[in-house]
């Protein structure tokens, strides 16, 4: 399919607007543009999610915070959504002995939501499709040559994006993708006597240090388990035998959870799944085509923010739009400089936040930290903000997000370093002036008292 700009400033006619790409971010464009009034036009080159038989691509759980809820309720399918979703108030971390420890993501009453990919996307197509302001045309795209005529081209066309691939060729685009060297496998809990096999309010991690394993709850009462682990350590795992030799080594629990076979099954189903970290600049080209969503910055899920970001990159474009009055000369480089950034920025916290759920969330100095952190914020709420609270429950910028995490953690350490070296100077001068009177004190009872003498225990 070949697309063309029409520079034509005729008033008597709507806009044109072609969105490349019927997946998620592009349907809410779809959305956003059709509720200003211009024409949309829709290209996907799978046919229309709602009549599929069969629904192709990526099957990951969704997870949907404040930045897309924000996003969805500008085009009022925030309660419609999250009606379909399941709140997860906390990570519940499995640990290797089958004990399960949760740790809340936020305040009381903060929450994510699992939503199902497929039916998300059903309903922003609807959704489009029946905005008053403008219209939406959906059009199956199978590369046959055909010249659209449009204002703006959107390209939000995924991880490998055709129109992304037409920026290549100008200079000075910057452009890198890194794949990581971990892929990820999917299996299912099934619901036992028609209930969730486990608690349905968290999102479950096994983390095993190198590699882990999560789920998410589904409305049909399943989970969705995704492995993520090493190419190498996937292609050590040849038989079904080692499959289970392999769970009874690390999730011996989930092993009666998803099932023996569907375990030896499962595992060979498909080869493991590769994952892309890409990263664009600038967005956009001209005043006549710009890049959104994975198209502009896939990332891996480990921050469960690659929708979110995506849905908020509507939101900004589209607050973009209202402060330059719908001129796209003006917007499209604006939108450039305000979103790279972020956009960057959390697609680097998304690689962090991998190593915190395989790994991290092992350690007690981890969750010390948590601790320190959640505490700090209730008595410093302005000051002290917990990372994943700005990241997930607020729309400060993700590189303002990432330079104030910085500053505080820097400063928290500070203070940490501060009081441990205080109560060693405290402890040694009580040693120094009460050994010279209990010369005959076994060392043990001495370091009793001198407990109780610092912290009354």
């Amino acid at each position: 399919m070949d697309y063309s700009t029409n520079d034509s400033k005729s008033t008597s006619k709507k806009k044109v607007v072609a969105v490349v790409g019927g997946g998620l971010v592009g349907n809410l464009n779809a959305c956003y543009f059709a509720k200003r009034g211009f024409q949309v036009e829709v290209f996907e080159s799978r046919e229309d999610i709602r009549q599929a038989k069969i629904v192709k691509g990526r099957s990951i759980n969704l997870v949907l915070s404040h930045r897309g809820r924000q996003a969805l309720k500008h085009v009022g399918m925030e309660d419609t959504i999250i009606s379909k979703g399941i709140p997860m108030h906390s990570r519940m971390i499995h640990a290797l002995n089958g004990t399960q420890s949760p740790i809340p993501y936020g305040k009381k009453g903060q929450y994510i939501l699992s939503i199902d990919r497929a039916n998300l996307n059903k309903e922003l197509l609807s959704a489009a499709e029946t905005t008053e302001t403008g219209a939406m045309t959906f059009v199956r795209a199978e590369g046959a040559k055909e010249e659209i005529q449009a204002d703006l081209i959107v390209g939000c066309d995924g991880a490998f994006s055709a129109i992304r691939k037409q920026f290549l060729r100008q200079s000075r685009f910057n452009y890198s993708q890194t794949y990581i060297p971990h892929g990820y496998l999917e299996f299912t809990i099934p619901p036992i006597n028609g209930e969730f096999a486990m608690k349905p309010n968290n999102l479950h991690i096994w983390p095993r240090n190198t590699f882990m394993m999560i789920a998410l709850p589904n409305l049909d009462k399943t989970f969705t388990c995704t492995l993520f682990m090493p190419f190498e350590e996937f292609e050590k795992v040849t038989t079904g035998d080692k499959v289970i030799e392999f769970f009874q080594k690390y999730f011996p629990d989930a092993i009666p959870l998803i099932g023996a076979e569907a375990l030896k099954r499962d595992f060979f189903r498909l080869p493991a799944q590769a994952m892309v970290s890409v990263k664009c600049s600038p967005y956009h080209f001209g005043d006549k085509c710009v890049l959104m969503g994975d198209a502009a910055h896939a990332m891996v899920p480990f921050y469960g923010q690659g929708m979110n970001a995506g849905f908020e990159d509507c939101l900004v474009f589209n607050e973009i739009m209202d402060q330059l009055n719908e001129d796209f000369s003006a917007v499209l480089p604006e939108y450039t400089r305000v979103r790279v950034p972020d956009d960057q920025a959390i697609a680097d916290l998304a690689m962090y936040n991998y190593v915190e759920m395989r790994e991290h969330v092992n350690s007690k100095w981890f969750l010390f930290r948590k601790n320190v952190d959640n505490f700090l914020h209730i008595i410093m709420p302005r000051t002290i903000i917990p990372l994943y609270t700005m990241v997930t429950f607020t729309r400060t910028r993700y590189h303002k997000v990432v330079k104030h995490w910085h500053w505080q953690d820097k400063v928290i350490n500070q203070g940490l370093l501060f009081c441990a070296a205080v109560s060693v100077a405290g402890g040694s001068y009580l040693l120094v002036r009460y050994l010279p009177s209990m010369p005959n004190i076994p060392i043990e009872q001495l370091w009793s008292r001198l407990c109780t003498l610092c912290w009354g225990q």
